[in-house]
C-alpha cells in the first residue's frame, strides 16, 4: 500500500509534465496569438512548481523568435487556489533573450498587449479573483532592439531584474535592475517603482561609462553623413508621473565625456572632453531649476563655409531640412528627436522659473572658422577660450560673466558682461579685441579690392549700456600702420582704388581711428558715423599740409623694415629693384665691417605658399590638358594667363569634379589636392626655398663675404605680415643707416601725430 502511495504522485508528475507541454504547444496560438515551443516541461501539482526548459515564443505569424529562455520556473501557491487567489510566489527567467522590433511607432509585442487588455469592464457582481505575482527574477538576460526603418540594431546584455512583485491589493511595483551595453562599454543599474493606478514613479539610476553609440545609429536618419561617439556617467534620483511630463523632480549628476561629432572619426566638427552637470533640483512643476555647477572642458567647434552651403548644412540638409522632416514625421520614431522634445518640454518655462547655477565655466575652448568661398582660404581661431560665471541666480540683481580668449594666429580678446537675470534686455557689456593683424583678412580684402595688406594691427573696444532694450554704446576702432602692397591681378577679383581710399581713411599718424556710437533699440540700432565723416574731411583738407612729415615717417619705416626683413611675394623668388639695392648695400656693409656678421632666420608662410602653388599647378595641368600641349612649350604669356585664371572658373571646377571619387570633397583646395599630388606641391615649394636662398646669397658671393652670412633652418609659421620673409639679425656692429633710422623713428614717434599711439606701437613691436 505504501508503495502505491509513493508511485501514484510520481506517476501523476510523469504524466502531467508531457501533458502540460502538449497542451501549451497545442493551444498556444489560440490563447496568445503566438507559437510556443520548449524542449521539456516539469510540473509538480502537489507543490505547485513548474519548470519549462529551452522555451521559445515566436513572432506573430512568423518563425522568428520573439522570446526565449534557457529555463523558466514558477512556484504557485496551491492552497490559495481554493480562496480564488492565484499567487505565483516565485518567478525565475534564466538567461532570457528578448527581440524587440519597431516599425514606425508600432512594436512587435503590440498584439500581446492588445490580446490581454480587457475588452469590457470587469463584472463587479461576481466574486473577485485575485492575482499575486511575487519574487520575480530575471537573470543574465539579453535584449535586442531593431528598428526596421532607420535602421537600428542594438542590444544590452547581462540584464538582471529583481522585483518583490505585486499583490492584488497593492498598486505599487518596485524593481531593481542592472545591465551592460552590448555594443561597447558601460553599465547601468538602479531602482524603479511605479504606482499602477496614479502612474506616479520613483527612480534612482547609476550609469558608468556607458557607450552612447546607439545615438549614432539614430543620427544617420537625420544626417547625410557623419559619425558620433560619447560616454555617459550619471547618478540621478527622479520622481514624477507619466500623466504629465513636466511633473518631475530630479537631482544628481550627469557627465558626458569623450564627445565627438564630425565628418568622420578622424575629423571632428564638434567635440569636448567633459560636460559635467551637478543638479541640486530640477522641478518644472515647482518652477525650480537649481544647479550646483555646469562645466565644459575643452570644447571644440569648427564651422566651415563652402561655395555651396556650409559644413552643418551639408550634414543636416539645407537650412536643417533633414531635422525638420524628421521632427514633422508623426509615424517614425527617432530617439534623438524624442530626447530633444522631452528636454524642450521640461525647459520651456526655464526663464519664467527660479533658476540658479552656482558656477558656470567653459575651460580651454577652441572655435575655428574656415571660409573656402573666397579665392583663397580664410581661417581664424578662438583659442584658448575661457568663460566664467558665478552665482547665476534669478534672485540676484546682476549676473557677472567673464570671457577671455586668444585669437589665432594672433591677437586676444576679452568680454565682461553684467546682465539682469530677470530681463535679458538689461545689461552692461565691455569688450576689447587687440593685436589682430589686418593681413589676416587678406582673403576678403584681395577678393574685393585686388590689393593685399602687408602691415597693420587692429584693435576694437567698446562699452555698451542697455536698459529696456535701449542702447547707449561707444565703440572704438583703431588700425595702426595699415599698408597695402602690390595689386594682385586675377579675373575673379574686384578692383577698388585702394591707395586713394587709404588716403581718405588713414589719418596723419598712419592710423585709422574711428569712434562709432550706437543708440536706438536692440531691434533697430542706429549707427552714428559723424566721427568717420569728420576724419575723412580732415584727411582731405588738413592732411596734405603734413605731407612732408608723413613722407619722412614712411621713408624711415621702410629703412628700418628693409634692414630687418626681406619679404617674398607668393610663389616668387626674384627681388624687386629696391630689395636688390638693399641686399647689395648689406653686402658692402659686411665687406667694410670685418667684425660684423648676419644671421638670416627664414619665416615662411608654408600653408599659404603651398596653397598658391597648388592652385597654380592645378590650373597649369588643366591648361595643358585642354590645349593638348606639353609644359616645355609654355610661353611667358601663357604662364601669366594661367596665373590670372580664377581658381573658381566654372570650366576649371567642372574639370576637377570629373576626377572626384569621394563625394565628401567640398572645397576647391581639396579638389585641387585630389587633382595634383602633394609630392608635386612639396617639390615645387622646396625648389622655391632653394631658389630664394641661391638668389639672396649670390649678392654676398660677389663680395666674398658669404661666410659671414648664416641662414638658419626654415621656420614654418603664419607671419604677422601675411607673407614669407627673411628675418635679418645683425651680429656685432649695426649699419649706420639703421641706427639713424631708429633714432629718427624715435623722434617721429614722439611728435604729435604719432605720440598718441606710441603705446599701441610698442605693444605690437614684438609682432
Amino acid at each position: 500500500m505504501g508503495l502505491i502511495l509513493v508511485c501514484i504522485p510520481i506517476l501523476v508528475i510523469l504524466l502531467i509534465s508531457p501533458i502540460t507541454r502538449y497542451l501549451i504547444e497545442k493551444y498556444d496560438v489560440q490563447f496568445t496569438g503566438r507559437q510556443i515551443e520548449m524542449s521539456r516541461a516539469y510540473v509538480n501539482p502537489f507543490t505547485g512548481y513548474i519548470h519549462l526548459s529551452n522555451v521559445k515564443m515566436l513572432e506573430s505569424e512568423s518563425d522568428s523568435v520573439f522570446f526565449s529562455a534557457d529555463g523558466m520556473s514558477l512556484n504557485i501557491s496551491m492552497h490559495k487556489l481554493f480562496s480564488k487567489t492565484y499567487e505565483i510566489t516565485q518567478l525565475d527567467l534564466d538567461q532570457p533573450r528578448f527581440s524587440i522590433i519597431q516599425e514606425k511607432k508600432k512594436l512587435n509585442f503590440s498584439d500581446l498587449i492588445e490580446k490581454f487588455t480587457p475588452k469590457e469592464p470587469r463584472d463587479t457582481t461576481k466574486a473577485p479573483v485575485h492575482f499575486n505575482v511575487l519574487d520575480v527574477n530575471l537573470k543574465e538576460g539579453i535584449v535586442y532592439f531593431r528598428d526596421k526603418l532607420i535602421p537600428i540594431n542594438y542590444f544590452v546584455q547581462h540584464v538582471n531584474i529583481h522585483s518583490p512583485g505585486i499583490k492584488w491589493d497593492s498598486d505599487t511595483i518596485a524593481t531593481e535592475f542592472s545591465f551592460e551595453s552590448g555594443m561597447g562599454s558601460g553599465r547601468m543599474q538602479g531602482e524603479f517603482a511605479i504606482n499602477t493606478s496614479s502612474k506616479d514613479y520613483k527612480m534612482a539610476v547609476v550609469v558608468t561609462k556607458f557607450d552612447l553609440n546607439i545615438i549614432e545609429q539614430y543620427l544617420k536618419d537625420l544626417t547625410n553623413y557623419g559619425t558620433f561617439s560619447a560616454l555617459l556617467d550619471a547618478n540621478l534620483k527622479s520622481s514624477g508621473t507619466f500623466k504629465k511630463v513636466e511633473n518631475v523632480t530630479t537631482s544628481g549628476s550627469i557627465v558626458i565625456s569623450d564627445f565627438h561629432f564630425g565628418k568622420n572619426p578622424k575629423e571632428d566638427y564638434a567635440s569636448f572632453d567633459k560636460l559635467a552637470i551637478a543638479i541640486n533640483v530640477i522641478s518644472p512643476k515647482l518652477k525650480k531649476f537649481h544647479y550646483d555647477s555646469i562645466s565644459l572642458t575643452k570644447p571644440y567647434f569648427k564651422y566651415e563655409k563652402y561655395d555651396h552651403l556650409d559644413n552643418l548644412q551639408t550634414i543636416f540638409g539645407q537650412n536643417g531640412a533633414n531635422l525638420k522632416e524628421a521632427d514633422n514625421s508623426e509615424a517614425q520614431f527617432n530617439l534623438i528627436i524624442e530626447i530633444a522634445d522631452y528636454i524642450r518640454e521640461l525647459s520651456k518655462n526655464f526663464f519664467k522659473s527660479h533658476y540658479r547655477i552656482n558656477r558656470f565655466a567653459i575651460y580651454d575652448g577652441n572655435i575655428k572658422y574656415n571660409d573656402y568661398s573666397t579665392s583663397e582660404k580664410f581661417s581664424i581661431g578662438i583659442s584658448p577660450l575661457t568663460i566664467l560665471a558665478d552665482s547665476i541666480d534669478k534672485s540676484n540683481v546682476r549676473v557677472q560673466v567673464k570671457l577671455l580668449t586668444g585669437i589665432k594666429p594672433y591677437g586676444s580678446g576679452s568680454v565682461y558682461l553684467s546682465i539682469n537675470p530677470k530681463d535679458s534686455s538689461d545689461f552692461d557689456l565691455n569688450y576689447h579685441l587687440q593685436n589682430i593683424p589686418i593681413t589676416m583678412f587678406n582673403p576678403y580684402v584681395i577678393s574685393q579690392t585686388s590689393f593685399p595688406f602687408d602691415r597693420g594691427s587692429v584693435e576694437l573696444k567698446g562699452a555698451w549700456q542697455v536698459r529696456n532694450a535701449d542702447i547707449k554704446s561707444d565703440n572704438h576702432l583703431i588700425v595702426v600702420d595699415p599698408r597695402i602692397t602690390q595689386r594682385i591681378k586675377n579675373k575673379e577679383m574686384n578692383w577698388m582704388p585702394m591707395r586713394l581710399i587709404m588716403a581718405f581713411v588713414r589719418e596723419r599718424g598712419n592710423v585709422i581711428d574711428y569712434e562709432v556710437p550706437i543708440s536706438g533699440n536692440l531691434k533697430d540700432p542706429k549707427f552714428h558715423l559723424r566721427d568717420v565723416i569728420v576724419d575723412v574731411l580732415k584727411n582731405i583738407f588738413i592732411k596734405p599740409a603734413t605731407t612732408t612729415y608723413r613722407m619722412q615717417v614712411k621713408n624711415t619705416e621702410i629703412e628700418i623694415e628693409k634692414s630687418l626683413t626681406l619679404t617674398w611675394d607668393m610663389r616668387n623668388s626674384t627681388l624687386t629693384d629696391k630689395q636688390e639695392k638693399f641686399v647689395e648695400r648689406m653686402a658692402k656693409f659686411l665687406e667694410n665691417t670685418p667684425d660684423a656678421s648676419i644671421s638670416i632666420v627664414p619665416q615662411f608662410y608654408s600653408l599659404k605658399e603651398k596653397e598658391y602653388i597648388l592652385f597654380f599647378e592645378a590650373k597649369k595641368k588643366y591648361y595643358l590638358q585642354i590645349n593638348k600641349i606639353n609644359e616645355q612649350s609654355l610661353s611667358e604669356v601663357e604662364i601669366e594667363k594661367i596665373d590670372k585664371m580664377s581658381v573658381k572658373d566654372p570650366q576649371f571646377v567642372q574639370h576637377l569634379n570629373k576626377f572626384l571619387k569621394d563625394t565628401m570633397i567640398f572645397t576647391i583646395q581639396d579638389k585641387c589636392s585630389n587633382y595634383i599630388s602633394s609630392s608635386i606641391v612639396d617639390s615645387v615649394f622646396e625648389k622655391l626655398k632653394e631658389s630664394r636662398r641661391d638668389i639672396f646669397m649670390s649678392y654676398f658671393k660677389k663680395e666674398n663675404v658669404e661666410s659671414r652670412i648664416k641662414i638658419e633652418r626654415v621656420n614654418s609659421l603664419i607671419p604677422y605680415s601675411g607673407f614669407s620673409l627673411y628675418k635679418i639679425e645683425y651680429k656685432g656692429e649695426l649699419p649706420k643707416s639703421l641706427l639713424k633710422a631708429y633714432y629718427d623713428m624715435n623722434q617721429l614717434n614722439n611728435k604729435s601725430p604719432r605720440r598718441k599711439y606710441k603705446d599701441v606701437r610698442l605693444k605690437n613691436k614684438g609682432l
